[in-house]
C-alpha cells in the first residue's frame, strides 16, 4: 500500500467515525444534560447558545484514535514503514514521537474532560481551578519531555541555524527541558483559547493538519502523515456539527486534546519552534489568541481599567466589531494557512 492511499483511507475513516458519532453522542449528551453554560463575561448574544451539548470533542477523539490505529496497522501489514527515511539508527525513535504524542493528547484530553465534568455535572462554572489545570498540564509536559529525552529525540531544526542536538552538555540539556515544557504548556493553552466561537478551533486546525501531512511527505515520515490525516478527518467530521450554528461544542475535552496533539506533531517534525514563532508560524492564530489575552490583561492592569481590544481573546474583538462567526472562521483560517505556508518554506530550505 502506498503512503498516499494510507493517508486517504485514514482521513476518510476518521471523518466517517467522527461525523457518524454525532448522531449518537449529541443526543446522549443532551440526555445527560451536559449543556454549555454561557458566562456573563462573554458577548451577550452568546446567551442564545446556553444549553448546547458540550464535550462533543469526544467524537473526534474516538475518530482520530480508531482511524490512526486502523491506518497504521493496515500500512505496516502491507509492508510500509512508519518511521522517517531520515530516522536515527535508534530503532523505534520516530515511533516514540507518534505514540508519546497520542498519550500527550489523551492526557490533556483527560484534564479537559475533568474540567468540563466539574463545570457541567457539579454545577461549578469555573471547573478546575487555574492552579489545578496548570499542574495537570505541567505533569503531562514533563512526562512527554522525559520521553523525548530518554528516546534521544533531542535534535531540533532551528530556522536559519540548522540542526541542534541538545544532548551536547548540561546547559543545552536544561535549555531543552525548559523550552520544551514552555512550548507544550503554551501551545496546549493557545489551542484551548481558540475554541471560543462556533467552528473556529476546528477550522483553524484543518490548516494545521494539512500542513503536517505535507511535512510528512517532505520528511518521508509515514507515521506523521497517518496521524495528521486522522486529525484532518476528525476535525472536518466535527465541523459537520460544530459549524455555526453549532449543534455541539468540543469543550475543554476536545480543545485540550487538540492542543496536545498539535504540539506533539510540532515535535514530530523536529521543529517545535515553528508552532510558536511570532512571525508566521504554523499556529499563528493560536499565538495571536494567546498574545491578545496577555496584552489585554497586562494593559488593563497597567492603565487601571483601559483596554486595547474591545474584548479578548481577539476573536471576540472582531465579534464586537460586527463580524459574523462564519467570517471570523474563514478569515482566521486563511491567515493561519499563510503562516503554515511560510513554515513549510522554512522547512523545505532547512532539511
Amino acid at each position: 500500500m502506498s503512503t498516499t492511499v494510507a493517508l486517504i483511507i485514514t482521513a476518510v475513516i476518521s471523518f466517517g467515525i467522527t461525523a457518524g458519532l454525532g448522531f449518537v453522542i449529541i443526543p446522549w449528551l443532551r440526555k445527560l444534560k451536559f449543556g454549555q453554560t454561557i458566562l456573563d463575561i462573554g458577548p451577550s448574544w452568546h446567551k442564545s447558545k446556553q444549553g448546547t451539548p458540550n464535550m462533543g470533542g469526544l467524537m473526534f477523539i474516538i475518530g482520530i484514535i480508531v482511524a490512526f490505529v486502523i491506518g497504521a496497522l493496515t500500512f505496516t501489514l502491507s509492508g510500509g514503514k512508519l518511521e522517517s527515511d531520515y530516522a536515527s539508527v535508534l530503532v523505534g525513535r520516530d515511533k516514540v514521537l507518534i505514540i508519546a504524542g497520542l498519550c500527550l493528547a489523551l492526557g490533556c484530553g483527560v484534564i479537559g474532560f475533568t474540567d468540563d465534568f466539574i463545570k457541567i455535572k457539579l454545577k461549578r462554572n469555573e471547573g478546575l481551578t487555574a492552579k489545578q489545570k496548570s499542574f495537570g498540564q505541567l505533569v503531562m509536559a514533563i512526562g512527554y519531555t522525559a520521553t523525548l529525552w530518554l528516546s534521544h529525540n533531542t535534535v531540533w531544526y532551528l530556522p536559519f541555524i540548522g540542526n541542534v542536538n541538545f544532548e551536547k552538555n548540561i546547559v543545552t540539556g536544561v535549555v531543552f527541558w525548559l523550552v520544551s515544557i514552555f512550548i507544550i504548556v503554551g501551545c496546549v493553552n493557545s489551542v484551548n483559547l481558540t475554541d471560543g466561537i462556533d467552528g473556529l478551533c476546528s477550522s483553524v486546525t484543518v490548516t494545521v493538519a494539512v500542513t503536517f501531512i505535507i511535512a510528512s511527505v517532505m520528511l518521508k515520515f509515514a507515521g506523521l502523515g497517518i496521524i495528521s490525516a486522522a486529525l484532518l478527518g476528525g476535525v472536518l467530521g466535527f465541523l459537520c456539527w460544530n459549524w455555526n450554528p453549532a449543534k455541539t461544542f468540543m469543550g475543554d475535552t476536545g480543545s485540550l486534546f487538540l492542543g496536545g496533539l498539535v504540539t506533539a506533531l510540532g515535535f514530530a517534525i523536529k521543529c517545535p519552534l515553528l508552532l510558536v514563532l511570532i512571525l508566521l508560524p504554523i499556529g499563528i492564530v493560536y499565538v495571536c489568541e494567546t498574545m491578545s489575552d496577555i496584552i489585554q490583561i497586562g494593559y488593563f492592569k497597567i492603565t487601571h481599567g483601559k483596554r486595547i481590544f474591545k474584548m479578548a481573546p481577539i476573536h471576540h474583538h472582531f465579534e464586537m466589531c460586527g463580524w459574523k462567526e462564519k467570517k471570523i472562521c474563514v478569515v482566521f483560517s486563511i491567515v493561519n494557512a499563510v503562516g503554515c505556508a511560510v513554515a513549510l518554506v522554512l522547512m523545505h530550505f532547512g532539511y
